[in-house]
């Protein structure tokens, strides 16, 4: 991993994504059904665009509805639908759809925990001038005591489109502690590396730390944090909220 990091470079800035998330060994059973519903807030940042018809970032409200089906002990299928928004002129818009497929290796509430996930997805050109990306995340993590601790490297790469992307990895952490049953307080850490084919430096690319606290209300579950971008993320405070819907 550090000689992947040496040899990696900066990458374009761009406005907060649709989901805000480290991800766990968090699955359904087989058969069940989920939903989560992604969203964020830009309270504060630069307005300067990185190509022509992009939505300007501040003040932009994003909701996405995540609904997840479990398909066995280990596989969990997931589709964003849609990727909405509501910009800073107060208009509606649905930008996209994106697809998941998330592969947990360890058993259910293991002390330590593994998997991968892929998705794939189309954008409209205020999000992105390639509409087809995708994604292959590893994720890992720990349990030990009140402590939680969480890592996924996020390789983002273009499947299609008119703009040259190249493929750029990012290393999203968090640690969070249990200061009560059902009421946790950590932190979140989103640290692009840059482009795998050329050498960078962090303050080159997009990073962002949020506070955050992870609790529920009877049946359903929050995680709320308050977020600072910095290096090369022109979003200076975001709020986010993600909210687990019961179904049943």
């Amino acid at each position: 991993m550090v000689a992947a990091i040496l040899a990696l470079g900066p990458a374009a800035a761009h406005a907060a994504p649709e989901e805000i998330q480290v991800y766990m060994d968090e699955r359904g059973a087989p058969g069940e059904v989920g939903l989560d519903i992604h969203n964020n807030y830009v309270l504060s940042g630069d307005s300067e665009l990185d190509y022509p018809g992009q939505r300007q970032s501040p003040h932009q409200f994003r909701i996405t509805p995540e609904f997840a089906l479990g398909l066995s002990d280990h596989f969990e299928l997931g589709a964003y639908l849609p990727l909405a928004a509501i910009d800073y002129h107060g208009r509606f818009t649905v930008d996209g759809v994106k697809f998941r497929l998330k592969y947990v290796g360890s058993e259910r509430d293991a002390s330590w925990f593994w998997g991968a996930n892929f998705e794939i997805g189309r954008v409209r050109h205020a999000l992105d001038p390639n509409p087809y990306n995708a994604e292959f995340k590893l994720i890992g993590g720990m349990r030990s005591g009140r402590w939680t601790l969480a890592a996924n490297a996020n390789m983002d790469f273009t499947v299609s489109g008119p703009a040259a992307a190249p493929a750029s990895l990012e290393i999203a952490t968090k640690a969070s502690y249990a200061v009560t049953t059902g009421f946790s307080l950590g932190v979140e850490n989103y640290n692009g590396v840059g482009e795998f084919k050329r050498l960078g430096r962090l303050g080159s690319s997009e990073q962002s730390t949020y506070l955050v606290a992870d609790t529920h209300v009877g049946k359903w579950d929050l995680n709320l944090g308050v977020g600072r971008g910095y290096g090369a993320n022109r979003d200076r405070w975001t709020v986010k909220a993600i909210i687990g819907v019961p179904l049943r």
